[in-house]
């Protein structure tokens, strides 16, 4: 599996990438879509949409189950992936490149882990 050092990650399984330093891309980790499976459709907040960190803004539907996405980061969507919305295999094919929001004015994150401290958390080491 990939853990880009750059990023940050949640205890649930998503990644944070800051552009700047209120405005950050998130998505799945490559974990997350490995325990998932084939995921075959994919809920997205809309932009304008608040979002708090630990609280849930969209799921993931795989072959296995329905899983929520916790967002890692409080603050304003400013963009989604609709390229999700018709090829959510994009998150099991490219987990880092297929970002669900883009989250804009943050005020708060989550406890966010390094790419070290996030395999030991799921025991990839």
């Amino acid at each position: 599996m990939i853990f880009p050092e750059e990023l940050r990650y949640s205890r649930d399984d998503e990644w944070v990438k800051m552009l700047d330093e209120t405005t950050a891309l998130v998505g799945i980790t490559d974990y997350a879509q490995h325990q998932l499976s084939d995921v075959v459709y994919v809920t997205l907040p809309e932009a304008g949409d608040e979002v708090t960190a630990d609280e849930a803004f969209g799921d993931v539907e795989s072959v296995k189950a329905v899983s929520d996405v916790l967002s890692p980061v409080t603050g304003t969507v400013a963009e989604v992936n609709e390229a999700l919305l018709d090829a959510p295999e994009l998150l099991n094919e490219d987990p880092y490149g297929a970002w669900i929001m883009k989250v804009e004015n943050i005020t708060g994150f989550a406890e966010l882990l390094d790419a070290e401290a996030y395999k030991s958390l799921i025991g990839e080491e």
